[in-house]
């Protein structure tokens, strides 16, 4: 019996099937706000060339095989999947290939369904195999675009960051962390490559790529806040006016920021018909101002108010106020400010701790900070109202046009 054939007529229902396990396997979250399109990927690619391998007519060629599994790694990666989902993923694969193909491998012969059996074992094993190759090329492309930007940024921060050494010996505190262990796994890495051998253990060498990857973001952007802040502090930043269209700001804010609130479970609610009780209109259908450093203030506001919330709403308010001026409102149901602390919360490197809790260990302390400068340098105002255990509502006043 030609099985390549039984399996050539069911792709479309195997696709089928195994889209909606992984969509249903909880090991798998990644896929969750994935298209069915974008989970299929090039799986369908992987089946065509087991076809090929299963024909009795064709020769055991797997580099079709290879390519597709190669392309699905890469996508996967760029997708944010980890290696442990992507291995699920191949084991559902294979649990649904063989479920399809159950009641006709059960009329071959024995040495047909051994072949058969271990020829789709071993593609799928090949499969994994070059798909973790392609993941760990993407994340080492990644790895080496954070040491580039690493690099850039050494020089210009160790020139600015000379002024108070209170604040220099903070700085390199928050960076020993994750600086040690992107040189400790990096080098882990490097070493294990030198020595030319097969590195069996995969998914410990892919974790410690992933670690690196995460303290470098995380030292990335203290850099970068540190390097806005001294920016502005030198008068270096020059504002570019253009109309800009409010609501779609906050939306496409909101768009990046999702993942970061669906982490939690966060419900994100953005409403720009205006606040409650509030004889003014709804939100301005154009202003003229920086829209990148207006989307700066509004990009720190919301994920500052994700950070600090572990369950409940992140609120977003819109409207146009009297004379010539709009605000924003950010309101969350996070842990809030206690009333000594809100006159020190917009200085550089000052955050929010309680006895039994210390400060979030991804917090710079410079995020409000450069908000409450970007809304100066926008000619607006930031206020704050705030409760301990309640929540916070920081809302931006700013003009309608900025006169150039």
């Amino acid at each position: 019996m030609d099985f390549s054939q039984v399996l050539a007529e069911k792709t479309d229902t195997i696709i089928d099937k195994w889209v909606v396990a992984v969509r249903k396997d909880r090991r798998i979250e990644s896929a969750d706000d994935l298209s069915y399109t974008a989970v299929k990927d090039h799986i369908p690619d992987v089946l065509k060339a087991m076809v090929t391998v299963l024909s009795k007519h064709q020769d055991n060629d797997i580099q079709s095989i290879v390519t597709a599994s190669f392309q699905h790694g890469a996508i996967r990666a760029e997708q944010g999947f980890d290696p442990a989902e992507i291995a699920r993923e191949y084991h559902l694969l294979r649990t649904v290939i063989f479920d399809a193909l159950q009641p006709d491998l059960l009329d071959g012969t024995p040495v047909e369904i051994i072949r058969s059996m271990r020829l789709i074992d071993a593609i799928i094993d090949e499969a994994i195999a070059r798909c973790f190759k392609s993941y760990v090329e993407e994340r080492l492309r990644e790895l080496q675009q954070l040491q580039s930007s690493l690099t850039l940024h050494n020089e210009e921060l160790t020139r600015l960051i000379s002024a108070n050494q209170e604040y220099l010996s903070q700085l390199a505190h928050e960076l020993k962390h994750p600086l040690t262990s992107i040189i400790g796994y990096s080098d882990l890495f490097l070493r294990q490559q030198r020595r030319k051998t097969e590195i069996k253990d995969t998914s410990a060498n892919l974790e410690h790529i992933e670690r690196v990857l995460r303290n470098g973001r995380q030292l990335l952007h203290l850099i970068n806040d540190v390097l806005e802040l001294s920016r502005y502090e030198a008068g270096q930043i020059k504002l570019h006016l253009a109309p800009t269209d409010v609501c779609e700001l906050i939306n496409n804010v909101c768009e990046m920021l999702e993942p970061l609130a669906g982490g939690k479970n966060l419900k994100v609610v953005i409403d720009c018909d205006g606040f409650a009780n509030a004889k003014s209109e709804r939100a301005p259908k154009e202003i003229i101002t920086d829209p990148f450093q207006c989307q700066q203030i509004v990009t720190n506001l919301i994920s500052n108010a994700i950070r600090y919330t572990e369950s409940g709403t992140i609120i977003i308010m819109c409207q146009v106020l009297e004379n010539q001026k709009w605000a924003i409102a950010v309101s969350d149901t996070g842990i809030g400010i206690a009333p000594e602390n809100q006159a020190q919360i917009f200085e550089p490197y000052f955050r929010v701790s309680f006895s039994d809790r210390p400060y979030l260990p991804d917090s710079t302390g410079l995020g409000l900070a450069i908000v409450s400068r970007l809304v100066k340098l926008l000619e607006g105002e930031i206020k704050l109202v705030s409760e301990v255990g309640v929540g916070s509502t920081f809302t931006v006043i700013l003009p309608l046009q900025i006169e150039s």
